[in-house]
C-alpha cells in the first residue's frame, strides 16, 4: 500500500472553480487528506495550469494531489498520481507513465470490476456511488452493502463514493467502510472549511465508535 494513504479517510474529488485555490486550503483546513482534480470540461490545454496550480496546493499543505483521467497531464503537473475509471486508459499504462511511486486509482461499481481490480497495479479503488448522484449521470447506486464488501475483499485502500454526508457516515461505516470520497457536500458548500470539519468529524466519531 502506498504509504500516502495509510492515514487517509477524506478524499475530495472537485472540478475546477474560480476560487480554486482558496476552496482547497478550506477543505484541507476542515480535514481533507486527499484531493483530486476532476473536470471533464476542460480540454488539456485549460486543464494542466489548473492542475499546476493544485498541486501547488496540496504540496504546501501536506496532502497527495490527483489528476483524473489523464496520466500524461498528470505526469507533466508533477502530480501524485492519477485516477482512472472502467473506460478509461488502463491501469498498466498509467504505472508506465507515472513511475512506481505514483498513486494510481481505480474505479469500481460492482462485483466484476472489483474482482478485475484485484490484480491490478494500484494503491488504491473507488466503490460506489452508493446511491445515485449528479456527478455520476446514469450510474445507479451500488448500496452501502457493496462498498463493505469491496473494503473487505480488497488488499488496497478502498474509499466510498457518491451522497457521502454526515448523516449518512455511521451506516456506511457500520457496512465496512472506512475512507470516503466527498463531492457535492464540500463543492456546494457556503463554508467548505466548516462543511469539512463537519463531516470529517463525523467520520472520525463513527470509526472510533466502530473501533471501541
Amino acid at each position: 500500500m502506498n504509504d500516502r494513504l495509510d492515514r487517509c479517510r477524506l478524499y475530495l474529488c472537485t472540478p475546477d472553480r474560480p476560487d480554486l485555490e482558496g476552496f482547497i486550503a478550506s477543505c484541507i483546513g476542515g480535514g481533507v487528506d486527499v484531493v483530486q482534480l476532476r473536470d471533464k470540461r476542460l480540454e488539456a490545454r485549460a486543464l494542466l495550469p489548473r492542475a499546476v496550480i493544485l498541486k501547488r496546493v496540496c504540496a504546501d499543505l501536506g496532502v497527495p494531489f490527483i489528476l483524473n483521467d489523464r496520466a500524461d497531464l498528470a505526469l507533466e503537473a508533477e502530480a501524485d498520481g492519477v485516477h482512472v475509471g472502467q473506460d478509461d486508459a488502463p491501469t498498466q499504462l498509467a504505472r508506465r507513465i507515472l513511475g512506481p511511486d505514483a498513486i494510481i486509482g481505480l474505479s469500481t461499481h460492482t462485483s466484476e470490476d472489483l474482482t478485475g481490480a484485484l490484480d491490478q497495479p494500484v494503491d488504491y479503488l473507488s466503490a460506489g456511488p452508493v446511491v445515485a448522484t449528479p456527478t455520476k449521470p446514469g450510474r445507479p447506486g451500488t448500496g452501502a452493502e457493496y462498498a463493505g464488501r469491496a473494503t473487505a475483499r480488497s488488499p488496497f485502500p478502498v474509499f466510498v463514493t457518491g451522497g457521502v454526508t454526515p448523516d449518512r457516515v455511521d451506516a456506511l461505516v457500520a457496512a465496512g467502510a472506512r475512507r470516503f470520497v466527498v463531492v457535492r457536500w464540500l463543492t456546494e458548500a457556503e463554508d467548505p472549511r466548516a462543511a469539512a470539519t463537519t463531516l470529517r468529524q463525523a467520520i472520525d466519531s463513527a470509526l472510533e465508535r466502530s473501533a471501541g
